[in-house]
This record gives C-alpha cells, structure tokens and sequence, in this order.
C-alpha cells in the first residue's frame, strides 16, 4: 500500500516551496510565507525542499539556492575564492563540463564526512575544543586531499598531459577520458566508504 503523502509534500518527500511573481515565497506544509533566510536554515538543518513557480510549476530550486549563496557571499562570508568563481564561469563553455557537478558532489561528500568525523572526536575526547596538534592533522589530511584532487582537475577542462608543449591525439585524448571516469569512480568509493566507517 502505498504511503499518503503529507501534505505540501513532493512525491520525493520533499517540502514544497511556492513562489509567486511578487517574489514571495510560500511553505506549503506550514502554510506560511518564508524568507530565503528561512531556507538557509532549512538547508542547515537537512530539511529537503523544492521550490517552484506557484503559477507554471517550474523548478526553480537551482535558482533559489544560488540566490542563497550569493546573499551569503555579499553578507562578507566569502567561502568562495575569486579563482573558483572564474573557473566555474569559465566552465559553462567548456566539453569537459560533465564532469563538474560529479566531481563538486563527491569532493562536498568528502569534504563533509571529514568534518563530521574531526567534530566527533573532538567533542568524544576533548570537550568540543579542538587542540593545536589536531588543527595541524586536519590542515595536512586537507593538503593531502587537495594534491590528490590536483591530479584530477576538471575545471581546467582536461587532464594535464606529461609533455605540455605537444597537442594530445584523438587516442591520447581517449585515454585521459577513460582515466577521468575511473578517477571519478575512485572519488566516489572513497566517500562511500568513509561514510560506512562513520
């Protein structure tokens, strides 16, 4: 039998966020209006939501989520680098840009199992203060990663050939393809397989 769905629920258990030319935005499981620092707090809270244009329905959480994030950086947060926004526009016109969402996905999954795993032993065994000594361990585990992620770079659009000054051959090509998919594929059971131990 299949499970009723709360209302202003999506089929994927998701809250409907409804918005309306005026720009304003309605919760439909509180039925109340809502503020885009509303949804901050519902992201940091791992409430999952989808946010559509109340009048054609149109999915339009990618765009919210954005706004989010760009109201954030002008508040004087800046977790993004100058260099990594340049990249990111740089990328919309590149072939290589399939690979991007993957690889941001798996280095964010990463990346935040680190986290979650330094904060549990800190709190486990120093009180929630975290000392100088496992500060140094986190910033070398996050050198490491980051020389690892160097290897596999995609926002520069291909992979680095050993000899720079010679342009890659179709069959040359083929093979840094079929090595970033596997490259990709590692990244992806590296996470899977922290998020088990944790």
């Amino acid at each position: 039998m299949p499970q009723k769905r709360t209302k202003g629920e999506s089929a994927s258990g998701a809250v409907i966020i409804k918005k309306y030319a005026n720009r304003r935005l309605y919760n439909t499981a509180t039925s109340s209006y809502v503020t885009l620092d509303d949804l901050r707090k519902m992201v940091q809270e791992d409430v999952d939501f989808v946010v559509v244009d109340a009048k054609t329905n149109d999915d339009l959480t990618r765009s919210v989520l954005t706004q989010i994030i760009v109201d954030e950086e002008s508040r004087g947060q800046n977790l993004l680098p100058i260099s990594f926004l340049r990249q990111i526009i740089a990328m919309y016109e590149d072939n290589m840009r399939w690979t991007l969402p993957q690889y941001l996905e798996t280095a964010m999954g990463w990346y935040s199992q680190h986290q979650q795993e330094v904060q549990k032993q800190v709190n486990t065994s120093f009180g929630g203060i975290m000392p100088p000594a496992l500060e140094e361990m986190q910033r070398q585990q996050m050198a490491m990663f980051d020389k690892a992620v160097s290897m596999f770079n995609p926002l520069t659009g291909a992979m680095k050939t050993e000899n720079a000054e010679e342009p890659p051959t179709p069959a040359q090509s083929d093979d840094d393809l079929s090595d970033l998919r596997q490259q990709i594929a590692a990244l992806q059971n590296a996470v899977e397989s922290l998020a088990k131990k944790g």
